[in-house]
């Protein structure tokens, strides 16, 4: 039997796995800018808001009681939790939370969720090993620059091949994080992103069924990459060529689309430019591909008013389409949450129906909307030919009226995007609006001020604070009913 060659990657003249480790053991607060400093805080902040809404939802309490049930107790604190699990459980219990609302924040080049793929993780371990909110941020910048940084170079190709990038990205950012958290070498660091180059996965197929898998996949990559720095720090060997080397991560995930990558731009101005600071907070919960066709159509909501819609066409990023356009039969009639976060169909006729989108319109009750889902079996999905992806999510919508009358809009940047970046305040309006789901809003202040000085905190008094707002959660449950 002979062997399928490998196929030719662009020539590589650095090994990725050795610039990551060395940009990860030397990195230092100071060195980091003082504006990049806050756009981290912001980032957690919005993950951190994320995890408190999650937990009026199903999914949480069912994934936390699963996870429970495999892991017994431990020391672990779980956001807005009264959980205590030992350090790779409560990892993927707040992995969960993060990511679970599909709201958390997206790098537009890199298209991964960087906050799911690194939080969990610092949180953990640095509460585990008792280190400072500096160290928990630093790593937390370490992780981040990671995950960006390999995104980028991988060029959108997990995609392609049905691999959800964040679920198989966040193996390698959470090793970086435990790396430099458990005070590794440089050699041990290399070695932790070989191993888990053996654990990344997460495949797409939740998008058949609105399964819950997606939210599982940031979580699991923290399980993964805090076991690998383990291993690599007791002496365990790791390959050293993990994304480059023959049947390496390039070579056996990507297959014919390996040779569209650029693995020596992960080490251009690594520690100089800060690309992680360019992630996108999201101002609707739904895939970030739909951005800007959703946007348009809440826009247009006001020039059309009530009138009665014929037919509508959608526009979006043409390498997105079958991911959040086909099949067609199915997105037009979404059945759970998950389904319609991926449907352009669905999205753009809520936008265009009710000027809006927030979690309300994933509810049971939106979602069996007669209204929307006569609307949404009107539109059409194609490749938007202004598009500025993968720069931008960039997407547009025209709408035909029954009268005769066309209506068009375009988005060039979506909104939280590049010089669109929702502002600070935003962002603080967003946590605030997201964690008084389920704690009160005076609980909720306090958190907020705890994350913005994390710096002047120890990782288990943040962590701590986080956990301990779990019987104000109830007090407010018990209000809301």
């Amino acid at each position: 039997m002979t062997s399928t060659p490998a196929i030719p990657l662009p020539p590589c003249t650095t090994r990725p796995a050795e610039v990551l480790a060395g940009f990860a053991t030397e990195l230092r607060l100071a060195d980091v800018p003082a504006a990049v400093r806050e756009r981290a805080r912001l980032l957690i902040l919005d993950g951190i808001g994320l995890a408190f809404a999650a937990h009026a939802y199903d999914f949480a309490p069912v994934a936390l009681g699963g996870v429970a049930k495999l892991a017994g107790s431990g020391d672990g604190s779980v956001i807005g939790s009264s959980l205590k699990l030992p350090v790779r459980d409560s990892a993927l219990a707040n992995g969960i939370l993060i990511h679970g609302l599909d709201f958390d924040d997206t790098h537009i080049e890199a298209i991964v969720h960087p906050t799911a793929a690194t939080l969990p993780c610092a949180l953990a371990l640095s509460e585990q090993r008792d280190l400072s909110g500096s160290d928990l941020l630093t790593a937390y910048i370490a992780g981040m620059e990671t995950a960006v940084r390999l995104g980028m170079a991988i060029k959108g190709g997990f995609h392609h091949v049905g691999f959800h990038a964040t679920g198989v990205i966040s193996h390698f950012s959470s090793a970086i994080v435990a790396a430099k958290l458990l005070g590794l070498t440089e050699s041990q660091t290399v070695a932790a992103q070989g191993i888990a180059a053996s654990t990344a996965s997460g495949v797409q197929v939740f998008l058949e069924e609105g399964a819950w898998t997606k939210r599982f996949h940031p979580g699991w990559g923290a399980v993964a990459g805090i076991t690998a720095a383990q291993l690599a720090s007791s002496g365990f060997h790791g390959p050293s060529r993990p994304y480059e080397g023959r049947f390496g991560l390039l070579h056996a995930y990507l297959q014919q689309h390996a040779s569209d990558t650029a693995l020596d731009s992960i080490g251009i101005e690594l520690g100089q430019r800060w690309h992680f600071a360019d992630t996108a907070v999201k101002p609707y919960p739904v895939c970030h591909f739909i951005h800007g066709a959703l946007e348009a159509a809440i826009l247009l909501r006001d020039e059309i008013g009530n009138a009665r819609i014929a037919s509508v066409d959608a526009y979006v990023p043409e390498k997105t389409l079958p991911i959040i356009a086909e099949p067609a039969a199915s997105k037009k009639r979404p059945t759970t949450d998950y389904e319609a976060k991926f449907s352009t169909h669905y999205c753009v006729a809520t936008g265009l129906l009710k000027g809006r989108f927030g979690l309300s319109e994933l509810e049971a009750g939106a979602l069996a909307a007669q209204d929307v889902l006569a609307l949404a079996g009107k539109v059409a999905c194609h490749a938007d030919p202004e598009t500025k992806f993968p720069e931008a999510f960039s997407g547009g919508v025209r709408v035909r009226l029954a009268d005769g009358r066309e209506f068009r809009k375009h988005i060039a940047v979506n909104e939280g995007s590049g010089h669109r970046a929702l502002s600070r305040e935003t962002v603080i309006r967003k946590f605030v609006a997201n964690a008084t789901m389920t704690i009160p809003e005076a609980a909720a202040k306090r958190a907020c001020g705890i994350i913005l000085a994390i710096e002047e905190s120890s990782a288990r008094a943040v962590a701590e604070a986080l956990r301990s707002v779990a019987s104000e959660r109830s007090i407010r449950a018990q209000a809301v009913r």
